[in-house]
């Protein structure tokens, strides 16, 4: 045996061996020291774990989200939208994960909530910053949220970036025209810190998609994956507008915002109205 392997063990009939010194490993290469430690709660409850880690990790899934929606974007503006369908592909997924997590959380129930609640001050999921920058990614834009983010500059900073963007949807937009679509001048150069406004033209220009699939078979392709996230993002707000009634019924959020309420106006918002209302006119 060589020196280097200093470890051994028989896993499952079979010998394992490695250097403990070779350098890295599993939990270094993963920081698990840091990630495991940085669950720290204010009170003795015994379901305040299970509410850090399930936000702790919707966190880490919304960064992955932002990962592969901006190099999706940037896809779209050069045109290539094969590796942009997979990365939305990819999207839609994760928030099969994330609405997942509302089961979870769901667990709890409101006497067991109430006991570490006030510890929470006003704190709230109503301040990620990670989410402002994912809706207004997508299209929903909404520039006096960014506030909440005063206190924390560099947080702001990005979703200021964010704000003043091209959302997925814009860039999807002057794809279309680039591919020959009539797109309105107003859609493809306007100012996009401003929320879309949708419009009769877009939507005729969709239903010309949907009428002649095999003309404009990439656009065609390309817009049920928009319509696939969509869905999706509205499944997640909804299982979450649930499990706060679930648990709170119509108290306010910690942070000041409505609750309940707040969230039952937000899936009213439509990411990209006219591949909705299309299907209608077809």
């Amino acid at each position: 045996m060589s020196d280097r392997f200093k470890t051994s063990v028989d896993l499952a009939g079979e010998d394992i061996h490695w250097d403990p010194d070779a350098g890295l490993t599993y939990g270094s290469y993963l920081k698990l020291d840091a990630v495991l430690s940085a669950q720290s709660p204010l009170t003795d409850e015994h379901d305040e774990m299970m509410f850090i880690i399930i936000h702790q990790a919707s966190e880490l899934w919304l960064k992955l989200c932002l990962h592969e929606l901006d190099a999706a974007i940037a896809h779209v503006a050069r045109d290539e939208t094969r590796p942009a369908m997979k990365m939305l592909a990819r999207i839609a997924r994760i928030q099969e994960q994330l609405t997942q997590s509302w089961a979870v959380l769901a667990t709890m129930t409101p006497s067991d909530y109430l006991k570490f609640r006030d510890a929470l001050g006003q704190s709230s999921g109503f301040q990620s910053w990670q989410y402002r920058m994912l809706e207004y990614r997508l299209g929903n834009k909404n520039a006096a949220l960014a506030r909440v983010h005063k206190g924390d500059p560099d947080a702001h900073a990005r979703v200021l970036e964010a704000l003043n963007a091209p959302s997925l949807y814009d860039e999807t937009l002057r794809f279309a025209a680039r591919q020959g679509l009539a797109i309105p001048e107003a859609a493809l150069e306007r100012d996009w810190s401003e929320a879309y406004e949708a419009s009769d033209a877009v939507e005729a220009a969709w239903k010309q998609v949907y009428l002649d699939t095999e003309r404009w078979w990439e656009l065609y392709e390309f817009a049920e994956k928009l319509v696939d996230l969509e869905q999706k993002f509205q499944q997640w707000r909804f299982n979450h507008m649930k499990t706060v009634e679930r648990i709170i019924g119509f108290r306010r959020g910690t942070g000041g915002s409505g609750g309940v309420s707040y969230l039952v106006k937000a899936l009213d918002l439509r990411l990209f109205p006219e591949l909705w209302t299309v299907r209608t006119q077809l």
